[in-house]
């Protein structure tokens, strides 16, 4: 049975059919709350939330290509309409294209930027409205959640301009949580910075790791970030969603303009 830690909340989490973002959906339901995963694989999304709302999550699916004001508009309207409005935002999606600056094209940063830093200004746009709103009836207010990365916090070589958006998510997460909090919408904004996590991004990772190593095996890159975290392993989608849900929670009403580490030690060297 759900708890009540997030009882009567409604939360929105984008790039949820897999991976993370299904993780986090997962525990975000287990947690009472009401949950819309959003995202591009429809066919993995729908499975996914049939999935959960058999064990009897309160959750539903909608199609979201976070570089598409229209998806996020239809995105909220359906946290409105169905469930009374949005508490929570996970902008999770994200673009990882494991280039080195000379390889990547302008063409690249463009598709991995619309991706990485315009989904995430597009999502609490179209959000903001709803948290404002929801936030003036909650003991400790709505709660934005954006997903970095130990590369918006450490320098990568493997992807440079991943970095980059990483790092932009990382200030603008602490801009806005001032931003807000200066205007009183009692809206906190936190990001979370994952270390190596075995998903399918996680796995792009570990190749494009290898390929830098002049590697042709794929397990030596995801060797070598097991060995780039000094708790000894790489860390899990778990992991990373109970961090999402204390940011969600009013366990962390104090809590916002913090980046929050979950990397098994990686920048701790």
């Amino acid at each position: 049975m759900a708890s009540e830690r997030l009882g009567g909340k409604v939360a929105l989490v984008s790039g949820a059919a897999r991976g993370i973002g299904l993780a986090a959906a997962q525990a975000l339901c287990a947690e009472g709350a009401v949950v819309v995963i959003g995202d591009v694989l429809d066919a993995e999304g729908e499975r996914a939330a049939a999935t959960l709302q058999h064990d009897g999550s309160q959750i539903v699916y909608q199609h979201l290509d976070v570089t598409n004001t229209a998806d996020w508009s239809a995105a909220v309207a359906l946290a409105e309409a169905r469930f009374g409005g949005l508490d929570i935002l996970v902008n999770n999606a994200a673009l990882f294209l494991g280039l080195s600056f000379e390889e990547a094209t302008f063409e690249d940063w463009r598709r991995m930027s619309s991706v990485n830093l315009d989904g995430v200004v597009l999502g609490i746009r179209a959000a903001l409205p709803s948290l404002r709103r929801r936030a003036q009836a909650s003991a400790q207010g709505s709660a934005v959640i954006n997903m970095s990365s130990v590369a918006g916090i450490v320098g990568t070589a493997t992807d440079p301009l991943y970095s980059l958006t990483k790092g932009g998510i990382t200030t603008f997460t602490k801009a806005l949580a001032v931003d807000f909090g200066q205007r009183g919408y009692r809206i906190r904004v936190n990001s979370v910075h994952p270390g190596a996590v075995d998903t399918a991004m996680g796995r792009q990772t570990f190749a494009s790791r290898a390929r830098f190593l002049g590697e042709p095996d794929q397990d030596i890159g995801r060797q070598q970030a097991i060995a780039a975290h000094p708790i000894g392993r790489l860390g899990t989608v778990n992991d990373i969603a109970r961090a999402v849900v204390y940011l969600a929670s009013d366990d962390a009403g104090f809590v916002t303009g913090s980046a929050l580490v979950v990397d098994g030690g990686f920048t701790a060297r």
